[in-house]
């Protein structure tokens, strides 16, 4: 368990503890022309001092030793103790979030097969340490795509991204922005969040603000697993209150299909229409006014045609995630029964994801997903299930 006080979300463990010091009460004495009143025997002053000493000793062993226990000198990524990464870069993504790229400060080949493991089960997080505040916090690790992917160097050195807002309320985020490049930054993990069955084929990712990296996450994992008979889609629906949070995306849904005459008289409307995505997706990702995540979604797009679909919204423009949105989202996956199973997953805020779907509750120390509610609950989408990240 951490020994770190978690914030920002409930789903973040906390088993902090901090060592309380005993206060010894000040005695006093009094005189009397009389004769003395014999008063029951008290410890000694001396005596008392020695055992508050020695409690506060023990309590400031017993916490070094849980500290030193939680630090670690290996170079591999583990779930029991911290492993010290290197902050390589910090690339602005918008006026509000950053791209985070970290390295192993010491190299480790054992590091490939922790994140291959990680990757293949589904979406999963590692747990930064604000160490001034002995506090941590999780955060998702994006996959390399041909967007933004990683030199030969990067990554076999183990190096790992991360989009991370900068939240004025939140400690780790602030720590994280203000820290200078080179810097030691201790991660803990993996931590599988959710993990997706091998049979899934359909998945509907309902994202808001930087809830799009575990949708990457997502959409990684189950792309993988394409084969010449079996091609697994996402479709991902996007919410973010500012335009630059998703500059250049537009929406799948919006976009006119390729149906002219050519393409009825040659019957290739289909290929036509994939072709003409994958030219739309160059162009997103060569435009430098794109924002870094839609080229990583663009980049997903052109690498599986045809498996992946975005649907943007933004607080500013007044355009909502709603059932609508949902139900067209739904109604647009093959209802063949070779669709073996289809899974929708929330993630973002606690306010997105508890409007979305009902919040998470915590009992007897655990994180739970609590009962479903909210504008899911309301669809009653049977064949579907739920999981709120």
């Amino acid at each position: 368990m951490s020994g770190l006080r978690a914030i920002a979300r409930p789903r973040y463990a906390s088993t902090s503890s901090s060592p309380s010091l005993a206060r010894s009460a000040s005695t006093s004495t009094s005189t009397s022309t009389s004769k003395p009143t014999p008063s029951p025997k008290s410890p000694r002053p001396n005596r008392r001092r020695w055992l508050g000493i020695v409690l506060v000793g023990a309590s400031a062993a017993a916490a070094g030793a849980y500290i030193r226990s939680q630090s670690t000198d290996s170079a591999t990524l583990n779930p029991d103790t911290f492993t010290k990464y290197s902050l390589v870069s910090r690339e602005p993504v918008s006026s509000t979030s950053s791209l985070f790229t970290l390295r192993p400060r010491k190299p480790s080949e054992n590091n490939y097969d922790v994140y291959e493991e990680a990757w293949r089960a589904g979406v999963w997080s590692v747990m930064f340490k604000q160490p001034q505040l002995q506090i941590g916090r999780d955060y998702t690790p994006l996959p390399t795509t041909a967007a933004t992917s990683l030199s030969v160097e990067d990554e076999n050195e183990g190096c790992l991204r991360f989009f991370i807002r900068k939240d004025p309320f939140g400690e780790v985020s602030r720590y994280l922005h203000s820290i200078d490049v080179g810097a030691d930054v201790e991660l803990r993990g993996p931590k599988i969040e959710c993990a997706i069955p091998g049979e899934t084929d359909d998945i509907l990712f309902i994202a808001g603000g930087t809830g799009i990296a575990p949708a990457l996450q997502a959409g990684y994992s189950l792309l993988t697993r394409t084969t010449g008979e079996r091609r697994p889609r996402i479709h991902i629906l996007w919410a973010n209150r500012l335009k630059d949070d998703c500059a250049g995306g537009q929406s799948d849904s919006a976009k006119p299909q390729p149906r002219g005459w050519f393409s009825w008289w040659f019957g290739s409307s289909k290929s036509l229409e994939l072709e003409s995505k994958k030219k739309d997706a160059v162009a997103v990702m060569e435009d430098k006014h794109t924002s870094l995540i839609v080229r990583e979604l663009e980049a997903l797009k052109s690498q599986y045609p045809g498996q992946v679909t975005v649907d943007y919204y933004l607080d500013e423009e007044n355009t909502f995630i709603g059932k609508k949105d949902i139900l067209n989202s739904i109604q647009s996956t093959p209802t063949d029964s070779s669709r073996k199973s289809k899974l929708i997953l929330v993630s973002g805020p606690e306010g997105f994801i508890s409007y979305m779907a009902g919040p998470k509750l915590w009992a007897q120390g655990q994180e739970l997903q609590g009962p479903l509610k909210g504008v899911i609950r309301e669809l009653d989408l049977k064949e579907w299930g739920v999981w709120k990240l």
